[in-house]
């Protein structure tokens, strides 16, 4: 998808990247083969195929930091097929002070739970996430990657970001996340329906003041459930909005298969 997006282009919308897909450009490649493009000058023209041929060398050379500082938040869902093998589904855990119990990250087929007062520390933070080049989060804009940035503040956090609450509101799925993890038919284990952020809380203070082992476990099984679960939850919703764009269609009109839109 993101080698047929035109939004990162300089005062280009939707609306005009679909008039730009109606009229058979439907990648960056053909764009820059095209010696004249309906509503755009020769000078523009001549500036956006400079921007084009710079997204491509960033593409070639696999780095998705230009796309975090060149296409906007909105629009960075579309990069999500690309860096799928490299993302990083992130979720993490608080206590009743607001204060930072677990950071849970899922990438690779694999679940680490940073702990507070055992693993959890800025080293083990950036050495972990420097191996992905995709943040996935639900509602993580406004609540997880602030906090994270609140409590190391020297942390960075350069990579794009897709909030998976955002665009699924796009589509019409609103509450939370097991909401919408029951519509999509995604499921968790019996021991932790009903579970709840409240109850990863409780179950953090029975640990933390009681040492209680099987408190933990839970707590930390809820949390790899809130990781692992982003996963199949951002490609059903990547699909939907794919479909929703218009390019499949666009490709339909053009005689070409949809389904090599990739």
């Amino acid at each position: 998808m993101i080698t047929s997006s035109f939004c990162l282009l300089p005062g280009v919308g939707l609306r005009t990247e679909r008039r730009f897909w109606r009229h058979g450009i439907l990648t960056w490649d053909r764009f820059l083969l095209a010696r004249q493009v309906p509503g755009v000058s020769a000078l523009r023209k001549a500036l956006f195929d400079d921007r084009m041929r710079e997204a491509q060398e960033h593409v070639v050379q696999q780095d998705s930091r230009y796309f975090a500082r060149t296409l906007a938040a909105r629009h960075q869902w579309r990069l999500y097929e690309w860096l799928r093998e490299r993302a990083l589904y992130l979720d993490i855990e608080t206590d009743s002070f607001g204060q930072i119990t677990v950071v849970g990250l899922y990438g690779q087929g694999r679940y680490t739970a940073l702990v507070r007062n055992e693993s959890l520390s800025l080293l083990r933070l950036r050495e972990e996430l420097s191996q992905y080049d995709l943040l996935i989060t639900f509602c993580g804009s406004t609540f997880d990657l602030p906090m994270l940035r609140a409590h190391f503040s020297d942390l960075t956090l350069d990579q794009p970001h897709i909030d998976l609450c955002g665009i699924g509101r796009q589509l019409g799925y609103h509450g939370g996340l097991k909401a919408i993890e029951r519509r999509m038919g995604i499921n968790r284990i019996t021991a932790l329906q009903g579970f709840s952020g409240d109850d990863a809380v409780r179950q953090w203070n029975r640990w933390r003041h009681q040492r209680d082992e099987g408190a933990r476990e839970l707590l930390l099984a809820y949390n790899e459930a809130d990781c692992v679960n982003l996963q199949p939850l951002a490609d059903a919703l990547y699909c939907r909005l794919v479909l929703a764009s218009g390019l499949e269609e666009a490709r339909g009109q053009q005689g070409l298969d949809p389904a090599t839109y990739r």
